[in-house]
């Protein structure tokens, strides 16, 4: 697909991005969450700089993304170590016949 031209607001700044078709909608709601962290951030804690607040939400969501890593790598290596017990299985059986 093609390259269109966008306009992001974050923290109320325009940022006018080039991106694929198939990737604005993806692109548009990660700008929503990061602007409704901010908004959260701002009415529930006393700061009001937005460049504190743009350094909480990346925190967050940095988090958030190194914690779904881990998570994954852990159910990966659980489906890895099933595989190899059925791999055994499957060699002893067959191995038998």
């Amino acid at each position: 697909m093609g390259e269109i031209s966008i306009k992001i607001n974050i923290a109320d700044r325009v940022y006018p991005l080039k991106v694929n078709m198939e990737e604005e909608e993806i692109i548009r709601r990660a700008a929503k969450l990061i602007n409704d962290r901010i908004k959260e951030y701002q009415e529930n804690y006393a700061v009001r700089d937005k460049q504190d607040l743009l350094a909480m939400s990346v925190l967050h969501y940095a988090t958030s993304s190194l914690k779904a890593e881990k998570k994954v790598t852990v159910e990966d290596s659980e489906v890895a170590d099933k595989v190899y017990q059925l791999d055994n299985l499957l060699t002893d059986f067959f191995s038998k016949s």
